[in-house]
């Protein structure tokens, strides 16, 4: 599937996503990419997150590729069923997070999103992970990647995958989603 054939939806975690962050520039260069805006980024609430993901996907024209980063992860493998089966070909997982880790504590209440999905995705998946992400250790996000159904790319000595660990542009980012869509076909 060529990128330009599907309506992409970028769904991030928590907190502000800067501009020069990867999710914005990647909405900047494709004129069917959004980003899915919630109201509070800062008190996420996993049912006003997923009933904002739902109302965005339903203003869709086109099948559509989900990109989560952080917490956005969470929130798509939460979301599965709720999903209308037809409209969704596959989602794009970036640096999930571990909201069961002990230490750093996530920043906020995490009780609407855990316990975390442990079921398959429904769709063709892909989950890019880092070995230096202090929200998620890569050993856990194996361990995602192998519940959802997923296959798993080693992102190296990546961090978080955001604007602190070095990553606006993120090009390796971009080639290897190029590639997941070309998988999807």
């Amino acid at each position: 599937m060529k990128i330009s054939e599907a309506d992409i939806l970028l769904v991030p975690g928590y907190g502000d996503t800067p501009d020069g962050h990867w999710m914005k520039r990647w909405q900047a260069k494709m004129a069917n990419a959004w980003v899915v805006e919630q109201k509070n980024w800062f008190k996420p609430d996993r049912k006003i997150w997923q009933d904002t993901l739902l109302a965005r996907l339903e203003k869709t024209t086109k099948p559509v590729v989900l990109v989560g980063h952080s917490l956005g992860c969470t929130l798509i493998a939460h979301a599965v069923h709720d999903l209308p089966k037809d409209k969704v070909r596959g989602a794009f997982l970036v640096a999930p997070t571990d909201l069961e880790r002990k230490k750093p504590k996530p920043k906020f209440d995490v009780g609407t999103f855990v316990p975390l999905p442990q079921s398959p995705l429904p769709f063709h998946a892909h989950v890019v992970a880092s070995r230096s992400d202090e929200n998620c250790t890569y050993k856990r996000a194996e361990t995602f990647a192998k519940a959802w159904g997923t296959t798993i790319q080693d992102a190296g000595e990546a961090g978080h995958i955001n604007m602190a660990s070095g990553h606006g542009p993120w090009p390796e980012g971009m080639m290897s989603f190029a590639h997941f869509m070309k998988r999807l076909g």
